[in-house]
């Protein structure tokens, strides 16, 4: 009974710690006068991604990181497929132009370099991942760089009803941290479930605890899309993958060097692959209902394939 309390109030927690986060955040971008593209790849893509943070570098602090990397691949194909899929569902996407010239060929390209470095020895080393953090910052610097440089065309915009600073940050901080507790609920609810059923360990971590700690991205830009925020929808998405290749995996290994199962390069390759492929459509200037079924269909066979494997 316990376990269906959790699940339950951890999904009223996300979801409205999602839309709090997405006001604020939304807010914000107004204020300071830059996109909200920007907030989406920075403060919410951040904010999302802090329980992977969290949980890869208590891990990599133990010297138990074996399982960071397939953590975090299956983490951005499930932000791609599904937080992006059911986003288009609930409302067509349409595609920021900066968002497809520069940070979603950015995601591809962090995923062929982090296959670059596992490929030969299964193994991110200390310098592989310094590499990535150098990476992240230059990356970083440039959206920031990009932004502030439009930010004078975006000044002029404001909330039909400004929220007060003061406000924006209750509703930020507040809003993330709702996030991040319901979260935590549904998965240890959903697992107490599973478990009263009967089912494995190992299926409970594939499916339960994976799709878990990208809830909060799959929240956030539920609600971001169904407000019609999407730029902040897709920002989130691109901007969290960016982040856990770059920022979560360059500090773990940085403390520890990661060993790397050799699925994980499978893994890679599907990451790789799915980037491409559903790019295609994106470049056109809107991400459709029908795209996004056939992505988040994608998930299911993929997520077949991980429990057959």
């Amino acid at each position: 009974m316990l376990s269906f309390i959790m699940l339950v109030f951890g999904f009223v927690l996300l979801v409205w710690g999602a839309d709090k986060f997405v006001a604020g955040a939304s807010a914000l971008a107004r204020r300071l006068g830059v996109s909200p593209l920007l907030v989406g790849l920075t403060i919410v893509a951040f904010g999302t991604s802090a329980p992977e943070l969290a949980v890869s570098l208590t891990a990599a602090l133990q010297g138990a990181n074996e399982i960071a990397v397939g953590n975090v691949v299956g983490s951005n194909i499930f932000n791609l497929l599904v937080v992006a899929g059911l986003s288009a569902v609930v409302c067509p996407l349409v595609m920021d132009r900066t968002l497809l010239r520069r940070d979603w060929p950015i995601s591809v390209g962090a995923a062929i370099l982090l296959l670059v470095f596992i490929a030969p020895d299964l193994t991110i080393s200390r310098i592989e991942g310094i590499i990535l953090l150098a990476v992240f910052a230059l990356v970083l610097g440039t959206q920031i760089r990009a932004a502030l440089k439009n930010r004078d065309t975006l000044t002029g915009e404001e909330d039909e009803v400004p929220m007060r600073p003061l406000m924006i940050g209750v509703n930020i901080i507040l809003g993330l941290a709702c996030i991040i507790i319901g979260g935590q609920l549904a998965v240890n609810g959903a697992t107490g479930i599973a478990r009263m059923f009967g089912l494995s360990e190992t299926l409970i971590g594939l499916t339960i605890v994976a799709i878990g700690t990208s809830l909060p991205e799959l929240v956030t830009s539920l609600v971001a899309a169904r407000k019609g925020q999407n730029e902040i929808a897709m920002g989130n998405v691109i901007g969290s993958n960016i982040f856990n290749l770059l920022l979560i995996l360059g500090v773990s290994a940085t403390i520890t060097p990661i060993p790397v199962q050799a699925t994980s390069i499978i893994d890679a390759l599907v990451l790789i692959g799915i980037s491409v492929v559903f790019y295609l459509p994106a470049r056109r200037g809107k991400l459709g209902r029908a795209p996004g079924a056939i992505m988040a269909l994608t998930y299911v066979v993929y997520t077949v394939y991980l429990i057959m494997r």
